[in-house]
């Protein structure tokens, strides 16, 4: 169990940071083009998801997501116990991460975001986003376990541009980035209605995918 703890706050770490700090070097380097930045953004943040699980994965699952991990939860495959312990480890984990983010770049580590992201456009890129990511990592958990790293890094490379939220899909994320002023912040106003949305995205996914016959682990 210690094991597995580590590996869901390590990768958390790594991926907030990978998320966090690709903003800020993105926003440095674009020129003032936010698409070019998003586009950086979006590149760092799969690639760095394929390698994470693809390491990590058989030590924790890699969930590195609260919703990711109340799916399984819901399926039975780990307890509430277990569950609860992962949820902390990613937050933990991920506000490391986001404090590293900042010190590499020379930032105050300690800030809160600015960016409001508001509004039922928003709310409905999260479901959808989340709902997505859920249902596609349990579809290819059951039917092809090989491609899950693939899988999650390209949809989550893809939802950055479909969703007009850009695509946070994860509940600790959202949390931890609105700790951050930087280009990929949230205010912190905004967070509730954001898990909100991703919860219910991710309860939705599993509904449709066990209709789907997606079988769930006993």
């Amino acid at each position: 169990m210690r094991r597995r703890l580590a590996a869901e706050g390590l990768g958390s770490a790594f991926l907030f940071a990978a998320v966090i700090g690709s903003g800020i070097m993105a926003d440095r380097l674009s020129g003032g083009s936010v698409g070019l930045a998003l586009l950086a953004n979006a590149v760092a943040t799969a690639a760095i998801l394929y390698v994470l699980i693809e390491v990590l994965g058989a030590v924790s699952g890699a969930h590195f997501n609260p919703a990711v991990t109340l799916a399984f939860r819901l399926d039975r495959e780990i307890g509430t116990g277990i569950a609860l312990a992962y949820v902390g480890a990613q937050i933990a984990g991920g506000i490391v991460g986001a404090l590293l983010a900042h010190l590499m770049f020379d930032l105050p580590l300690w800030q809160f975001g600015a960016k409001e992201r508001a509004g039922i456009g928003q709310w409905t890129a999260e479901f959808v986003a989340t709902f997505g990511l859920v249902f596609f990592i349990l579809v290819a958990a059951r039917r092809k376990p090989a491609t899950v790293p693939a899988v999650v890094a390209l949809y989550i490379a893809a939802a950055y541009w479909f969703t007009s939220s850009t695509s946070f899909a994860n509940p600790a994320i959202t949390l931890v980035r609105s700790l951050t002023a930087t280009f990929a912040g949230i205010a912190p106003a905004d967070v509730p209605a954001f898990i909100a949305a991703q919860l219910a995205g991710a309860v939705t996914a599993v509904a449709v995918a066990r209709w789907f016959g997606v079988p769930a682990a006993r």
